[in-house]
């Protein structure tokens, strides 16, 4: 949702290099949340058998849905007036508060352990990525962020210059029950997988 704020920010500035001027912050923030659950991830993989390791991603994965399908409150602590440093704390809160790492968690879980699909010396995830080391970690966060920011960058600058917030008024809908379903069908299908 990083991409409302940035055309509300155009908006009000009635700049369009204001739109793009807020992506970067806002990608910042929310790897830092994706960081931060797959670091915790990480240090799971060093105390628990990894056997284990699926059913606790998937159960916390469903539980968050469920959390969120009940409770779908966002945080209210910032205005539309914001700098780089609260864009990158607001997106960092948003992506965690909308578990965005969390639904990584069964690929960096299944990627390593689920040898099925590989071929060759070395088992990789879609993309290429190694996801046995910290680098492969980080690559992988890497190309998730630069994805999310490609697309909301696509979004926002569209909203701004093509279709503006009238059409929001009229076309609006809910996203955090369908954001809650994903995280619940993420949870079942990796503990199905």
């Amino acid at each position: 949702m990083g991409w409302l704020f940035a055309v509300a920010l155009g908006l009000q500035e009635k700049s369009g290099k204001a739109v793009l001027r807020a992506l970067l912050p806002i990608a910042v923030g929310h790897a830092a949340s994706v960081g931060l659950a797959v670091g915790l991830l990480a240090a799971g993989k060093a105390s628990f058998p990894t056997g284990i390791l699926p059913w606790i991603t998937g159960g916390v994965l469903v539980a968050f849905g469920i959390f969120k399908l009940v409770r779908p409150r966002h945080p209210r602590w910032v205005g539309m007036r914001v700098n780089a440093r609260d864009l990158v704390v607001w997106s960092f809160l948003m992506a965690t508060a909308h578990g965005a790492g969390l639904m990584l968690l069964p690929v960096f879980v299944l990627g390593e352990d689920n040898p099925a699909p590989c071929h060759g010396p070395s088992c990789h995830d879609a993309a290429g990525i190694s996801l046995s080391s910290p680098g492969g970690y980080l690559a992988a966060i890497s190309l998730h962020t630069l994805a999310m920011l490609a697309v909301s960058a696509l979004v926002a600058l569209v909203v701004y210059y093509k279709v503006g917030l009238a059409m929001l008024r009229r076309a609006w809908f809910d996203l955090d029950r369908v954001w809650a379903g994903a995280l619940i069908l993420a949870g079942v299908l990796g503990l199905l997988l």
